[in-house]
């Protein structure tokens, strides 16, 4: 057996593993004609009192007369398909569903005719698991089901069921606290608002609606994973949770924009090329949010789940890059204006404001995009709840860093300057012209 048929399924668990696709819940899907030999379904981390319960109904084969035990679902761990993997590669085995190191939960020639079945799975090993389907006759069977599957934990004590996976089963108390902690700041920032209200510019209010914006965006995460953990479903939190995610990143990238601009409290409009990259921004915003819910609705069984995978990768680094020239054109603007119109400490305060909050966006893009994957990545499922807690901090920390520095002030700082503070400006600006040169 080549290296060709199984190496983008490889691939694709690698990339479950790496972005979990859900927390897991009662799902449905449906397969229509699929001839892939790998279909990976859901993940989740188990206790040693992990239940699988699967139902499977309308089951249609394009051809009844193959072996069909090379045929159904199971269960395996990140690690046992690597090595499942080398097993295929060497030619150890033929199919998967041979390998000792998956966990069977169903094959199809237990079927006897049938076209439907349902099992429940004990799984009593404690790891985090994806369930897979396997076609080992891809190029000869087409297999067309309705599948509901269910994952879940008993609780040790109540024998009650918690439908997210283990490590994640504290979330829901996760995002209420990060929830109360953005009100607390909401109601904080109106204080600073009322109080210097005189000195306050469109931006400030603007900075207000996108901090309550990510509060209620959390508050509806929390009330999403709640029900998900006692349920195995939404209930519809699911909707209003993805309306307030969209706003809120809509929100959160035309204010970095805005502000990289100075608009409001440098000057009062924006010229072409900062509209062109508010153009550019928002629409992007959209797809991503679009990709993000057919991410997280169809999981990584759908045949396009890949595909929108790369397209909100793909579109959340333009983003992030895209936000980034508003505040360099701002730099290099406020350095040629410290040339020509005298006022060396204003602009070079203004200056530095700017390189700060240039170099504070990158950390922050860096840190959400970069850091926490890698700490999905090399962290146990157990903890996997500790990267979601270090995105919040992280974006928490963002947030309170830009109030703090674009606040409204009743004395502008700006323009209680004395001499001795403005030849030390323009100094200061002589000094960084010589070191450019």
């Amino acid at each position: 057996m080549g290296s060709s048929p199984y190496s983008f399924f490889f691939f694709l668990f690698l990339l479950v593993a790496v972005f979990p696709s859900a927390l897991s819940e009662i799902r449905f899907s449906e397969s229509r004609n699929d001839d892939r030999r790998i279909i990976p379904f859901d993940q989740f981390g188990f206790t040693h009192k992990g239940r699988l319960e699967l139902n499977v109904s309308k089951i249609s084969l394009s051809n009844s007369n193959l072996d069909l035990s090379k045929v159904g679902f199971f269960l395996c761990t990140l690690d046992s398909w690597l090595h499942v993997f080398q097993q295929l590669e060497d030619g150890e085995i033929r199919c998967a569903l041979q390998s000792d190191l998956v966990k069977t939960v169903y094959t199809f020639n237990s079927l006897n005719g049938k076209d439907s079945f349902n099992t429940c799975y004990n799984e009593t090993d404690a790891d985090q698991y994806n369930l897979v389907f396997a076609n080992c006759h891809s190029q000869q069977l087409k297999v067309s089901m309705d599948v509901k599957s269910a994952m879940y934990n008993l609780d040790g004590k109540s024998g009650v069921r918690d439908y997210l996976s283990a490590g994640r089963t504290i979330l829901p108390r996760v995002y209420f606290l990060f929830s109360l902690v953005y009100f607390a700041l909401a109601a904080l920032w109106i204080s600073v608002l009322y109080k210097k209200r005189l000195t306050a510019f469109r931006i400030h209010y603007f900075m207000l609606a996108v901090v309550v914006l990510k509060a209620l965006n959390l508050l509806c995460e929390a009330e999403d994973k709640s029900y998900i953990k006692r349920t195995g479903s939404a209930h519809g939190w699911d909707i209003i949770f993805y309306i307030f995610s969209f706003l809120k990143g809509i929100s959160l990238f035309t204010l970095i924009v805005l502000i990289g601009t100075g608009w409001s409290f440098l000057k009062p409009f924006l010229q072409d090329k900062e509209k062109k990259v508010l153009m550019i921004v928002i629409p992007l915003q959209v797809v991503a949010n679009i990709a993000q819910v057919v991410i997280d609705e169809s999981g990584p069984y759908g045949h396009d789940w890949f595909t929108w995978k790369q397209v909100f990768l793909l579109v959340d680094v333009v983003c992030c890059c895209a936000v980034l020239f508003p505040i360099v054109w701002s730099i290099k603007n406020l350095r040629e204006a410290a040339r020509t119109d005298g006022k060396a400490a204003v602009n070079l305060m203004k200056l530095t404001l700017f390189r700060h909050y240039y170099v504070v966006v990158i950390c922050y893009i860096y840190f959400t995009r970069v850091v926490v994957y890698a700490l999905e990545t090399i962290t146990s499922y157990r903890y996997s709840w500790t990267s979601v807690v270090a995105a919040e901090l992280a974006t928490l920390a963002f947030y309170v860093f830009t109030g703090y520095k674009f606040k409204p002030e009743a004395h502008n700082p700006y323009f209680v300057i004395d001499d001795e503070e403005e030849e030390a400006a323009a100094e200061a600006l002589k000094l960084e012209d010589e070191f450019e040169l």
